[in-house]
């Protein structure tokens, strides 16, 4: 039976650790700020835009969502950002994705103050992070380190085979876990859909890190025994319940768990983690500007 990694708590431990560095300092310098900007009704984004709001609140951050129609133009939204840019009050700004196709997104990431950038999408903050050098580091792959190091797994001349290379997930945690650091120092393979045959490399991981976006694609067979399995996707689909739906990771959770050693659930595992490292970023994007 393999150890099911619990990334609510894991995540309940760095919003009480936020929590508490924010009420040292709150009284008598502040406290950090964090401005949202949603375009659209896209229902996953405003579910989750909400869950940032609280999330903040909880801790003691200072947090607005400025919602704007999805027919904002590319111009005003960039106003918009720029407004957020120069308010003193907000020490970290995020422009929620995915926008809507008239918006140039890359142009919006590239406006916005990398010493803000707390998503670190910028290309400013994405090129110190591959030097090992960050400023801040992307939510969901600071969340798998943190998953990592607090269940003491070790990352050290590991094979890690990180599937998919989104920008977001894919591509940054293949890089921070190449880094020559402790909780790092890992041999990274990115696997994507090039691949003739993936099960190949699933085959030799010792990590697993599975960031595709396909629902339990990774079954049984595609693994060893022993194997750390940290699973990104969170999937829809069809179940006979009131909500008409279930969510599943892109791992076959049952098949895998009897062969692994460690494994993140969907939900609860990678999810809660999100958050709680965007409210680590706030606080220090905070920290940055008293230096």
């Amino acid at each position: 039976m393999s150890k099911i990694i619990n990334g609510k708590a894991i995540a309940a431990q760095v919003r009480q650790e936020v929590a508490s560095q924010i009420n040292k300092i709150s009284s008598s310098r502040g406290r950090p700020g964090l401005a949202v900007i949603l375009v659209g009704e896209d229902p996953a984004s405003k579910v989750y835009v909400r869950m940032k709001s609280k999330a903040c609140e909880e801790v003691g951050i200072y947090s607005v969502t400025d919602h704007l129609p999805a027919t904002v133009t590319e111009e005003e939204l960039l106003k918009k950002v720029a407004e957020y840019n120069q308010a003193k009050e907000f020490h970290g700004l995020l422009v929620q994705l995915p926008l809507p196709n008239h918006i140039n997104t890359q142009k919006v990431i590239e406006s916005i103050n990398p010493k803000k950038d707390v998503d670190c999408f910028h290309p400013f903050n994405v090129g110190r992070l591959m030097i090992g050098e960050p400023i801040f580091e992307p939510a969901t792959p600071a969340g798998i380190m943190e998953l990592l190091k607090k269940t003491g797994i070790e990352t050290r001349g590991k094979h890690v085979v990180v599937l998919g290379r989104s920008n977001i997930v894919g591509k940054p945690i293949a890089m921070m876990l190449a880094q020559k650091k402790p909780g790092a120092n890992a041999i990274v393979s990115l696997v994507h859909t090039a691949a003739e045959d993936i099960t190949i490399y699933t085959r030799q991981a010792d990590i697993l890190i599975a960031a595709v976006g396909r629902p339990e694609m990774v079954r049984g067979n595609m693994v060893k025994e022993g194997v750390v399995v940290i699973d990104v996707g969170v999937n829809r689909v069809e179940a006979n319940n009131e909500k008409g739906y279930r969510l599943v990771g892109d791992v076959a959770f049952d098949e895998v768990m009897l062969k692994a050693a460690a494994i993140t659930p969907v939900p609860g595992g990678v999810g809660p983690m999100t958050i709680a490292m965007l409210l680590k970023n706030t606080l220090k994007a905070f920290q940055l500007t008293e230096q």
